[in-house]
């Protein structure tokens, strides 16, 4: 497992990140220690939370597996989506990421964040004010880096210009969704990321399993699977030409003798803007193809091809001829 720097934050991190969504939901407490033990193993100090998933369990599970060893570990979590009933359990607010930050802490069992993500953007709170809540929360020294997810490329670089104004600590690492045919982010969030020189660390490389080629000949069906079950999956991935870009992509893999997961997660990777995809898994089954991704060389000739095969994003401004132009010539 090869390192990379995060950001400008002069840290080196893991070429590849291991989300802990499945911690204490989809993975009981023993598959979880499996899954950390064999991620450890195969080089990774880089791991992902948030404090919402599985109810807080998530972080409990990843605080006591990281506990005898933290300084060895990168860990990040989130904040901003509900943890609670009442009206203020949620939000970018500062009184609601001050809250958050310290039942974080407890629950992973350390003295600091390392990378801490705004889960989404909240657009009842003013940027300064979010990022004076991720200022607060650096100088207590409870948060080492400040971090947005989700957000657009507008918004990203609107706090970073307030941060630099008030000479608070900057934001260094971005989570967008990107994938095969999820391509928005190669727009302008990765380019601003990349001339901020901020990290990126996506998420959703296998498109939620669709990539995997599990799917195949289901566009419109009601067959089981997180894509047909799970309403957000359904809404982000149930259109008809992404079950046909993957079924494309499957054949494609299949004729070069590529692993659909492994290619999809390389894929990701060897974007210039990236750092580390997140990968996650149910179980160690799942895990081995996730890491075998790392194996796989993924030349810029390659990286054109499986391009090719989905739908390539207009340009910002909108203007295609300049696009179609720019890929003749």
């Amino acid at each position: 497992m090869k390192t990379k720097l995060l950001g400008r934050t002069g840290i080196s991190v893991s070429e590849l990140c291991f989300g802990t969504m499945s911690f204490g939901g989809d993975a009981d407490e023993a598959t979880s220690a499996a899954m950390y033990k064999a991620v450890r193993d195969a080089g990774i100090n880089f791991f992902d939370c948030a404090n919402e998933y599985n109810k807080g369990k998530s972080e409990e599970i990843l605080g006591r597996l990281a506990k005898d060893h933290r300084d060895e570990v990168v860990l990040t979590t989130k904040c901003f989506n509900p943890t609670g009933p009442d009206v203020n359990a949620r939000g970018a607010n500062r009184r609601h990421v001050v809250k958050a930050v310290e039942a974080s802490l407890r629950r992973l069992q350390t003295d600091r964040i390392d990378v801490l993500f705004l889960h989404r953007f909240d657009a009842v709170t003013p940027i300064d004010e979010m990022m004076r809540a991720l200022e607060d929360m650096v100088r207590a020294g409870k948060v080492i880096y400040p971090a947005v997810s989700n957000w657009s490329a507008w918004q990203t670089q609107r706090a970073v210009d307030l941060q630099e104004r008030h000479n608070w600590a900057r934001l260094q690492v971005i989570q967008p969704m990107y994938n095969l045919v999820k391509r928005q982010a190669e727009v302008e969030l990765l380019p601003m990321a990349e001339a901020n020189g901020i990290g990126v660390i996506p998420y959703s490389p296998g498109a939620a399993g669709l990539l995997s080629g599990k799917y195949l000949g289901q566009a419109g069906t009601n067959d089981v699977g997180r894509l047909k079950t799970n309403k957000m999956y359904e809404a982000r991935y149930g259109e008809a030409w992404a079950f046909e870009v993957a079924e494309k992509y499957v054949a494609f893999c299949k004729r070069r003798g590529l692993h659909p997961v492994s290619a999809a997660i390389a894929w990701v990777a060897t974007h210039p803007a990236v750092t580390a995809p997140i990968v996650g898994a149910r179980n160690l089954n799942q895990l081995k193809d996730s890491l075998a991704a790392v194996k796989v060389e993924m030349t810029p000739e390659l990286r054109a091809e499986i391009a090719d095969l989905s739908r390539t994003p207009p340009p910002a401004t909108d203007r295609l001829e300049e696009q179609r132009t720019k890929a003749s010539s």
